[in-house]
């Protein structure tokens, strides 16, 4: 694409002609500025032997030159094709907890009953399926943490392994400390400053590693890690002999550790009782953890040089023209 960066200077492509318009023939020489070449000019004019085809030929070139002259002014530039510039992206590791006590069903989606694990997998599904631009991999930990997929840009197969998340798969205990030794692992050697974690689970750490110490090691290498516990305060159950009782499905939650783990990293703890406060606290993380913009830049080249060019080459044949002429008047 051609474009030109002063394009008002062509308003002064008529000022010859109103220059010739506007002056007047002088009685008498004497008072202006002597120029050789203009006096060979009067000379040229002087002589009746010149064919009118050579005057049309001389006024066609100075017109041709001022207008490349002009045209060089106005600075035209030769606008490419835009071209992507590469970017740092985020490096986000998901790690859920797929242990049994996320069957416990005390969600509410459109009216029903769903586990956790369910709501989990609504809602972090969406959240996987925007975020286009960053490397994401997903951690499935129980009594042992498990890469289900490593870091990559095809967030579609990050939420299909998601989807595919059984509860007990990994067992039954919870190792909290072994999925952020696992995420580190993964996330450590990694170019990108951003790296990022977010864990999700229910419980307390009852197996593997001191989450504590993990949360440790993961601030030494840069890995800011959010935490999520998830499960309702209050649920009605009934008894053995008909009646309910309301009881809290979330006792075993170890919301210090799980904030602890975030203060240690310079993440941040959230807490989701339902899908709706789940999905707020996603929609937090994307505004925490926003997307970088894809930057792109036009390479551009300037073409000023071939209006100079073409009235430097326009000038001499002039030159070449005006001492043709000059020798025949000789003659």
């Amino acid at each position: 694409m051609l474009s030109w960066h002063w394009p008002y200077v062509f308003l002064l492509l008529p000022l010859p002609l109103l220059l010739r318009w506007f002056s007047k023939p002088q009685a008498s020489a004497s008072g202006a500025i002597r120029v050789p070449f203009y006096e060979s000019l009067q000379t040229l004019n002087q002589n009746q032997t010149a064919t009118n085809s050579l005057n049309w030929l001389r006024a066609l070139l100075l017109c041709l030159i001022w207008f490349a002259l002009v045209g060089a002014v106005a600075r035209p530039t030769w606008v490419g094709e835009p071209i992507q510039l590469p970017q740092e992206k985020r490096d986000m590791m998901l790690a859920v907890d797929i242990s049994r006590s996320m069957l416990e069903d005390d969600m509410l989606i459109g009216g029903n009953q769903v586990s956790r694990l369910e709501a989990v997998k609504a809602v972090v599904g969406d959240f996987v399926e925007e975020r286009v631009g960053d490397r994401l991999g997903l951690i499935l930990f129980g009594q042992q943490g498990y890469l289900q997929t490593p870091l990559t840009f095809d967030n579609k197969t990050v939420k299909q392994q998601l989807q595919e998340a059984l509860a007990g798969f990994a067992g039954n205990a919870t190792a909290i400390g072994d999925a952020i030794g696992l995420a580190i692992k993964i996330l450590r050697d990694r170019p990108a400053e951003s790296r990022v974690l977010i864990l999700l689970t229910d419980g307390a750490n009852t197996a593997g590693t001191e989450p504590s110490k993990a949360a440790d090691i993961a601030a030494e290498a840069g890995i800011r890690i959010h935490t999520i516990g998830v499960g309702a305060d209050s649920k009605l159950v009934r008894g053995v002999f008909g009646r309910t009782r309301q009881v809290n499905p979330s006792a075993d939650l170890d919301e210090a550790t799980l904030t602890e783990i975030a203060q240690k990293t310079g993440g941040l703890y959230f807490r989701a009782r339902n899908p709706d406060e789940l999905h707020a606290i996603y929609q937090e993380l994307d505004r925490l953890e926003p997307i970088p913009e894809e930057q792109t830049f036009r390479p551009t080249r300037s073409l000023s040089y071939i209006g100079i060019v073409i009235a430097l080459i326009l000038s001499l044949g002039l030159f070449g023209l005006l001492n043709q002429r000059l020798l025949r008047g000789q003659n």
